[in-house]
Order: C-alpha cells, then structure tokens, then sequence
C-alpha cells in the first residue's frame, strides 16, 4: 500500500511540474512615432518563472521526504524533507547561476 501510494504521489508531482512548463503568452502593441514603426512586446511571466526559487526548494523537500519515507518510515521521511529542504536551497540560493541574457533587438 505505502509503494502504491509514494508511486502516485510522485507521478502527481511530475504531472504537476509539467503544467508550470508551459510557453508563456507575449502581448503585442503596435506603436507609431514619427515615421518608425515597431512591435512592443511585453512578457507575461508564469507561475513557475514567478515562484521558481520556492517552488524548487519545495520539489526538493518532498522528493527527500518520499526517499526518506521509503528507506526507513516516518522518521526517514522527516530527516529526508530536512535533507532535501537544505539541498535544494543550497542550490537555488548559493550554486545556480543566476546570470540571464536578455537579447536585446
């Protein structure tokens, strides 16, 4: 019951990481000035652009907690949500470069 149960649980959380994915939707404005003519385009950003930090973190803590959970119980399960927490706020926070590249027209 309880591999039935951390199965599904991590199925749900792939399917639900997959939703985040999603392309983002760009606004287009037209605007005129003086004999020029572009397109302004604003980014609208997603959830998971929005929430990535948290929400990577959070995916640690509970891939750590269902190692855990399977490796040795319940106490597994809270030493690998800590493990995981930690980890993952290790990497958002000190080891992921954060240097983007805008390109710019």
């Amino acid at each position: 019951m309880k591999r039935i149960l951390s199965i599904l649980l991590l199925l749900l959380l792939i399917v639900g990481t997959l939703v985040f994915t999603a392309q983002p939707m760009a606004l287009a404005q037209t605007v005129v000035r003086t004999r020029t003519t572009y397109v302004e385009r604003r980014h609208r950003r997603t959830f998971w652009q929005k929430h990535r930090d948290k929400l990577t973190v959070a995916g640690s803590a509970v891939g750590g907690a269902a190692i855990g959970g399977l490796a040795a119980g319940k106490k597994g399960a809270a030493v690998g949500t800590l493990v995981g927490a930690g980890s993952g706020a290790l990497y958002t926070y000190k080891i992921r470069k954060r240097h983007r590249h805008y390109r710019r027209y």
